[in-house]
């Protein structure tokens, strides 16, 4: 499993991407909590509308994040997530859903899929696994949202076979990488996630208490190997936000009163 993800800065705003994305013409961005504003937790780049925050001031954190990673705002294509495994492919009328109001978002999808250029898909976390999908052949891209119900209904595996039904990739091809996320370190699970990812014990930890650690970007790396994707394309940032909660949102280290970082990704015309 390959480490490539960098942290990095404009205009005061962070972010961490993946330079291999980068290198073959895919923008990726990963925000950071800084600089930003909140009535959620004052002082943070909280990204989403749906979580309670002032939509003024989230609608600003966008145009900040936006002008950071060197796209428009208004073209950020966003979704309702619900921890399920629907993926929406994003044609050029869906363009600029859920950018400036929640009311337009798309709704009840966690994957969207897209083999437009300059259009920014934008989803939302704070814990969950970000993985994204981009393949240079045909310049597809894909976004999934994988909590644990998400990855249990193999989400990161029906992204790759939905880009592969409407787009015609090749699996092997693709390019991809999973986000930061919270990591095996802090993911504490009890028998009921444990019963609904059977064939991937192998990703749990038993601890003396009943509960297991889960290596939820494990069992995400493994899926999208069984759809095709080469060993050697699958990067990892490697990064829990649990374990770095100064840097990112973390849902379950902030006991749910947080905010949701942003992941962006796009192909570049």
């Amino acid at each position: 499993m390959q480490n490539d993800f960098k942290l990095t800065s404009h205009n005061n705003i962070w972010f961490g991407y993946f330079p291999g994305f980068q290198q073959v013409g895919f923008l990726t961005a990963c925000s950071c909590r800084f600089h930003g504003e909140s009535d959620v937790v004052p002082g943070t780049l909280n990204l989403a509308l749906h979580v309670g925050d002032n939509p003024k001031k989230v609608l600003r954190n966008r145009q900040k994040f936006a002008a950071a990673i060197g796209v428009n705002a208004e073209r950020f294509t966003t979704c309702a997530q619900v921890h399920g495994s629907n993926v929406q492919v994003i044609t050029e009328n869906l363009i600029g859903s859920g950018a400036l109001s929640f009311a337009d978002t798309i709704p009840e999808t966690d994957a969207l899929i897209t083999v437009l250029a300059d259009v920014p898909l934008l989803l939302f976390y704070a814990d969950c696994v970000p993985v994204l999908l981009a393949d240079p052949e045909t310049g597809a891209i894909g976004l999934a949202h994988a909590g644990w119900r998400g990855t249990a209904a193999q989400i990161a595996k029906k992204t790759v076979q939905a880009m592969a039904e409407v787009f015609g990739i090749k699996p092997q091809n693709l390019l991809a990488a999973i986000g930061p996320s919270i990591g095996a370190c802090c993911y504490e699970v009890d028998d009921v996630v444990r019963e609904k990812m059977r064939g991937y014990e192998t990703c749990f930890i038993e601890k003396c208490d009943g509960k297991y650690w889960l290596d939820l970007w494990q069992v995400n790396r493994l899926q999208l190997l069984e759809a095709g994707v080469v060993p050697a394309n699958v990067s990892t940032a490697g990064v829990c936000t649990n374990h770095n909660p100064e840097l990112f949102c973390s849902y379950r280290y902030e006991n749910g009163k947080t905010g949701r970082m942003g992941v962006c990704l796009c192909r570049k015309e």
